[in-house]
């Protein structure tokens, strides 16, 4: 995609507002809304839509988002805490990371880092993509420095610590611009906390304008690699398309503009409950890549060797946004192209979680159970938020219908934590 293209993709995303609208959540009671039986909004999936009939489970609607932005990150501690955030891509966010708190949705840790000040980018949240627990009694929060997609507002790039029992901040970690480049677009994370005397971070660069890449933070002492640079595996797919809701999914600027292949490479990451495989995977693409975690994370390792460790893993035969492992090495996968939560098989096939027409765009997910239900009954939480719907792609009319949906599902296995000393609080 052209510069001028990005920008025209960058600007479409930008609606005219102030942060002052507080975003309201409605929680379902008791099963309320569970299942396909009520209509949320009206899905218009054709051709590549749903795959209800293989679906192993309805998914429930544990939060609806009434108003205000669409969330894309979704975390759930050991006691059911719920935690979303919301990346400032145009339209109005009062504030970047939310708890989700007796049906309503509260900033998280304070008012005062979760609102944007452009002129201490260092001391707020500017942009958060993404917010996973570590198993250590934290919440990561991912802030891309970026707002609307544009270039990384210096210093503003870092992963913020958030210790759950206080709920303060205990680490900050800047990502350096040799590291985190003026295109880059942080996107996801996950944390082997047994790897080095603090534990490290995987990142994910999906830019769509620059270099994709992997990288690792070592989390006791900040320092930040940038691996698989431009590598074949972490770039979108040439040539791709997906197909969303029955329509080649695009860029579509409108007023005249041509329409543009969307660019999306490293997106999804998943690590394995041994800390040893990382799963990875453009959006902008059917094909899943695994790397040497150990490789990745040693310093003394070059890029060549880095590289002569990744695997790739063939054609899904979907295209994905988020990856997940749970504790037993289940790897589940969002399918965008079919509303579906898929699961990879220990053999390489593919299985089904859910499948639901409301289950439009599901973006990211996380394991955990219901605060006040079974203790031992885990849930596969994830988002949707339409984002084919937004006005980037549709010709500059926003087709999104609130609510904006946190789903739902059972499974078996819990959540992966690598060398996490689970702190009870």
């Amino acid at each position: 995609m052209s510069i001028t293209r990005i920008a025209a993709f960058a600007a479409l995303l930008l609606s005219v507002g102030c942060e002052t609208d507080k975003p309201r959540v409605a929680v379902p009671s008791d099963g309320a809304f569970a299942g396909g039986a009520t209509s949320i909004y009206t899905a218009t999936a054709t051709g590549g839509g749903t795959l209800g009939a293989q679906a192993m489970e309805q998914p429930e609607v544990a939060a609806m988002f009434t108003d205000g932005p669409a969330p894309t990150g979704v975390a759930v501690d050991h006691f059911g805490r719920v935690f979303v955030n919301y990346p400032r891509w145009g339209e109005p966010v009062p504030y970047s990371v939310a708890e989700i708190v007796g049906g309503k949705a509260v900033p998280y840790p304070d008012d005062q880092i979760t609102k944007l000040d452009t002129d201490h980018p260092a001391d707020c949240l500017v942009s958060v993509q993404s917010v996973v627990t570590d198993g250590n009694g934290r919440l990561w929060i991912v802030d891309t420095g970026s707002i609307n997609f544009g270039p990384v507002i210096p210093g503003a790039a870092k992963l913020v610590a958030v210790d759950l029992k206080t709920n303060r901040v205990v680490k900050k970690i800047s990502i350096p611009p040799d590291v985190c480049l003026p295109t880059t677009y942080l996107n996801d994370v996950r944390f082997d906390m047994g790897r080095g005397n603090e534990g490290t971070a995987y990142l994910t660069d999906s830019s769509n304008q620059g270099p994709n890449g992997l990288i690792v933070v070592d989390l006791a002492s900040g320092r930040c690699m940038r691996r698989l640079n431009d590598d074949p595996s972490t770039k979108a797919e040439p040539g791709f398309v997906a197909t969303v809701e029955g329509k080649p999914f695009m860029a579509r600027p409108g007023g005249g503009r041509p329409d543009a292949d969307v660019r999306v490479g490293a997106d999804g990451i998943a690590l394995s409950p041994d800390g040893r495989t990382l799963y990875y995977c453009p959006m902008s693409g059917h094909h899943l890549y695994t790397v040497d975690a150990y490789a990745l994370s040693n310093p003394s390792a070059s890029d060549a060797d880095v590289a002569r460790t990744v695997r790739d893993l063939g054609d899904k035969g979907f295209a994905s946004d988020g990856l997940l492992c749970d504790d037993r090495g289940t790897l589940f996968l969002t399918d965008y192209e079919h509303n579906a939560i898929r699961i990879r098989n220990h053999d390489g096939s593919y299985g089904v979680l859910a499948s639901d027409a409301r289950m439009l765009w599901p973006d990211s997910m996380s394991i955990g159970v219901v605060a006040g239900g079974d203790p031992a009954g885990e849930y596969l939480y994830f988002t949707t938020n339409q984002l084919e719907r937004q006005k980037a792609f549709t010709g500059g009319e926003d087709r999104r219908q609130r609510p904006f949906v946190l789903f739902r599902a059972k499974v078996d296995g819990g959540p992966s934590h690598p060398g996490a000393k689970i702190m009870m609080q």
